[in-house]
């Protein structure tokens, strides 16, 4: 029994990390994407545009 106790926490784990990065897949695009893009092109505009400030 003792083996049992033994693979349980890497099994849960294992378990656990391929739900993340199935619910990681299935979030990726559809209809909200361009709007993701969007949102992050302008962060990073904006956090270049900062940059460029600090350094002038």
């Amino acid at each position: 029994m003792d083996y049992i106790a033994a693979l349980t926490p890497p099994f849960l784990m294992a378990t656990a990390f391929t739900a993340l990065i199935v619910t990681i897949v299935k979030s990726q695009g559809g209809a909200n994407k361009a709007k993701e893009d969007a949102a992050v092109d302008a962060a990073l505009a904006q956090a270049e545009a900062r940059g460029e400030q600090r350094d002038a």
